[in-house]
């Protein structure tokens, strides 16, 4: 194989013969504003000092209303505390028992798909799921 390097020894010295001498010097220049690396820090969930609130998909809250279910503040703080703890096992479909209220949630997605009380878990059966988490 005969390779015809025209006098060249780099890449370098290629750069500079077609594009002009400084080319790689502009390249390197750093801007005014914040890295890459920086942005990429501050939108990071692990630098997001709140985490995120659940939300509820329109099952869950047809289910909610339709149950008569409404969630104390208190009780909300345990759902999303039971979701966090979840998140951190790598759980992606949990069940989640706070008190006598049972929700299944899409971790990942952070919403809850739907809820039901003590008298509709007679049978004791969810399905869907990876992951329980009793708070």
């Amino acid at each position: 194989m005969d390779i015809q390097t025209k006098g060249f020894i780099s890449i370098e010295q290629a750069t500079e013969k077609y594009f002009g001498p400084g080319l790689n010097a502009a390249a390197t220049k750093k801007t005014d504003g914040p890295s890459f690396g920086e942005i990429l820090r501050q939108k990071s969930v692990l630098n997001n000092p709140k985490p995120q609130e659940l939300k509820f998909s329109k099952h869950a809250s047809v289910r909610l209303e339709d149950r008569n279910i409404s969630l104390t503040e208190e009780q909300l703080k345990r759902l999303n505390d039971g979701a966090r703890k979840a998140e951190e096992k790598g759980i992606k479909d949990s069940l989640v028992i706070i008190d006598q209220l049972a929700f299944i949630v899409n971790v990942p997605n952070n919403t809850v798909i739907t809820a039901m009380d003590s008298t509709e878990t007679a049978e004791n059966v969810f399905t869907n799921i990876n992951g329980a988490v009793i708070m």
